[in-house]
């Protein structure tokens, strides 16, 4: 039965299909190789975690220092009026601080030499007002007094040469 040459002739088979299998595998292993690999695309992941209000993006109003009492706030945290002219910065310690908002304009040369001689005038106007005030108090002496005589305007003072004893 182990020499029968019909089962060597079918092992043999069997033993050739499986190594023209493999040749094949090999083959086209070796033909995907050759072609150019397409790196598949990567996948970015952002992810952000934040927390649900962060300070630094969010503008926060409120109508007055009550209701700012009122919020509870993770840093420092700035309030604005709804007109700008108020912030109020509450800490995580609950305490505010109060600051009036001011709006800067930008000048040029042009506005800066305006103010400069309109502050200029206005100095003149009260340098005009204060010379204007002595000259209208003070009387004139009289011009017909003779040389002799002393303006009654002018006080005058004697001295004693007597030693005290």
């Amino acid at each position: 039965m182990f020499n029968n040459p019909y089962l060597s002739n079918f092992n043999q088979q069997q033993n050739v299909d499986r190594i023209n299998e493999q040749i094949r595998q090999l083959e086209n292993i070796k033909t995907q190789m050759q072609q150019p690999t397409q790196q598949p695309t990567p996948i970015n992941l952002t992810q952000n975690f934040q927390p649900i209000e962060s300070n630094k993006d969010v503008i926060r109003y409120a109508a007055s220092m009550e209701e700012v009492g009122r919020n509870m706030v993770i840093g420092d945290t700035p309030y604005f009026s709804k007109d700008m002219s108020v912030v109020w910065i509450k800490n995580t310690k609950g305490e505010i601080k109060t600051y009036e908002l001011n709006e800067i304009i930008p000048r040029d040369e042009k506005d800066i030499k305006i103010e400069f001689l309109m502050a200029q005038i206005e100095e003149l106007k009260k340098g005009m007002k204060q010379n204007d005030e002595p000259l209208t108090n003070v009387s004139k002496p009289d011009t017909t007094t003779s040389e002799d005589e002393e303006p009654t305007d002018i006080p005058t003072t004697t001295k004693s040469n007597k030693k005290s004893k």
